[in-house]
């Protein structure tokens, strides 16, 4: 499932309707076009395939986000885990830090992350 994966340039077009949310569809079209360099038809296009995917919605020329920015890439990450490592967190990290060490302030955080988890 590939609802929660978006391309670059879908990511940047994502980012101008989290950041500027909720906006008319004609100020998306100029966004875009000043950020993207799209043409309308392009912006709609895009904006029309995140709508299906249910990420966000245009309602009567109002474009706004069914799901935060901060919520669509939690949803990613949990997505990557499951398909990648069989939703082994543990051996996610275990490929994540073979050829990139953590730094002590990684390791703490990691370490705070967990203690509020068993205190939850």
């Amino acid at each position: 499932m590939s609802d929660y994966r978006l391309g670059q340039i879908e990511a940047q077009f994502a980012d101008i309707i989290w950041k500027n949310q909720p906006l008319a569809s004609s100020e998306l079209v100029r966004l875009s076009l000043d950020e993207l360099n799209w043409k309308k038809s392009t912006t709609y296009t895009v904006l029309r395939r995140l709508c299906e995917r249910g990420i966000f919605v245009n309602d009567g020329g109002t474009v706004k986000a069914l799901i935060s920015r901060e919520e669509f890439y939690s949803r990613q990450s949990t997505e990557f885990v499951e398909d990648s490592f069989k939703g082994s967190l543990p051996a996610f990290l275990a490929a994540f830090t073979k050829n990139k060490s953590l730094s002590q302030e990684d390791v703490n955080e990691i370490r705070r992350m967990i203690d509020s988890y068993e205190e939850g």
